[in-house]
């Protein structure tokens, strides 16, 4: 009997392993997918004559990211630590290698539950650089944007997912104690931060002021914004790489949270400027997608409809501060994904269920989520900046103005979004 108990406890914990795999590999499908759909939600927005260029950034990140990821970027961010707390080894898991194993007769044997987990992880690093392009729309080169792409990443992103998602080394979470579920800080402030960066390295759009364009297609954004919430269940519940209580959790506070954003944002468009939008909703729902990635897993759904409602209607009036600051965050990337992002990491630190200041009475989980996403903005800020700066000033990021106003999708990709037969 001991000898059948032990073979069933083994088949049920083996049939568990494969199902949450199975899980990973669902969701990771459903988080790449989330870029093609930042491509739509972006290139709906921009100007007619730029929606190639726009989504081709968009679809650029795929290319680069996965290959460096695949290459040396989850051995940077998952491998055994060369800095410890800071780094991973990239050439522990190099292509990948360290995950596929091999059998007696040489063939190989992967690890399925690695390799799911090194799929999913890399959609992320995907996602994370793509938010990136919307701060710099209408007037940046495809290749100095790639060549961003890869040293960004590299420098920057693979760090601070070792940082923040490793948590068996990684300062963020095993030092300090913060609460990060999905990539509050890590993918969206660290975006953020960077795009603001971008924004004032490679300055204003010709003609910058309120409302120098108007969405071009906003059916296309809409399509956009329904892919990215679509996509974020797997983004938000398949970060607890299994089919558990708290999957369900996150899947059901990844509904009610943009839903709550929605509102959020069209109650203070109708105050501000009398008419609810359709960009509006969209935006309010990424807003809420954004704040609730990193307390998805600690919120009650109650709670995760205050912080929908309270993130939309902030970052409804955020993102005109750049015409206040005079930076020109294209598609506001800083007022959704940086704002967004601080707003849900912050708000831990006082509704976070059991970590809280309501259920705790101290303020010291607020202080360690804040030291993380104030130290990764810094960072990603910083080195954003210096990178952006160097190429700026070498091969040049900024196409020139005669070139923005002819259009760039003509003079960078030979193409056009919209060709109409005139015959």
């Amino acid at each position: 009997m001991v000898e059948l108990s032990v073979l069933l406890n083994a088949t049920t914990d083996k049939l568990s392993l494969n199902l949450n795999s199975l899980w990973l590999l669902v969701a990771a499908a459903l988080v790449l997918l989330m870029t093609p759909g930042v491509a739509f939600f972006y290139g709906g927005m921009v100007k007619a004559k730029s929606v190639i260029s726009m989504m081709m950034m968009s679809f650029g990140a795929m290319g680069v990211v996965g290959v460096l990821w695949v290459l040396y970027g989850y051995g940077m961010a998952f491998g055994p630590a060369l800095i410890p707390g800071f780094l991973g080894n990239p050439s522990s898991l190099l292509g990948l290698s360290g995950l596929l194993g091999a059998g007696k007769d040489g063939a190989l044997a992967p690890d399925l539950n690695g390799l799911a987990f090194a799929g999913f992880q890399a959609t992320f690093a995907i996602i994370t650089v793509a938010l990136i392009s919307g701060a710099i729309a209408d007037r940046a080169k495809f290749g100095a944007w790639l060549i961003f792409a890869a040293v960004w990443s590299t420098l920057v992103y693979f760090p601070v997912a070792y940082w923040v998602f490793n948590l068996a080394d990684g300062w963020a979470p095993a030092a300090l104690g913060v609460n990060d579920f999905a990539g509050g800080t890590a993918v969206h402030i660290n975006a953020g931060a960077a795009g603001l960066a971008l924004a004032l390295v490679l300055g204003k759009r010709v003609g910058f002021k309120k409302g120098i364009s108007k969405p071009h297609n906003v059916p296309l954004t809409l399509l956009g914004a329904a892919l990215l919430w679509f996509g974020w269940f797997g983004f938000n519940a398949g970060s607890e790489a299994a089919v558990d209580g708290i999957a369900a959790l996150a899947w059901v506070n990844t509904l009610a949270a943009p839903a709550a954003g929605i509102l959020g944002w069209l109650i203070v468009e109708k105050i501000k400027d009398g008419k609810p939008t359709s960009i509006g909703a969209a935006s309010g729902a990424v807003a809420g997608l954004v704040a609730v990635t990193p307390a998805c897993n600690i919120l009650t759904p109650g709670w995760a409809i205050v912080l929908g409602v309270l993130v939309g209607a902030v970052c409804a009036v955020a993102i005109d501060l750049k015409f206040k600051w005079g930076f020109d965050d294209s598609l506001d990337v800083v007022g959704i994904h940086l704002i967004g992002g601080m707003i849900g990491t912050l708000f831990i630190g006082i509704f976070g269920s059991g970590i809280g200041l309501l259920d705790t009475g101290s303020l010291a989980q607020l202080g360690v989520q804040a030291m993380a996403a104030f130290g990764i903005a810094i960072f990603s800020f910083v080195m954003a900046y210096a990178i952006g700066w160097v190429i700026q000033k070498t091969i040049g990021f900024r196409i020139n103005n005669e070139d923005e106003v002819a259009g760039v999708d003509t003079i960078v990709h030979g193409e056009e979004g919209y060709a109409l037969d005139t015959v």
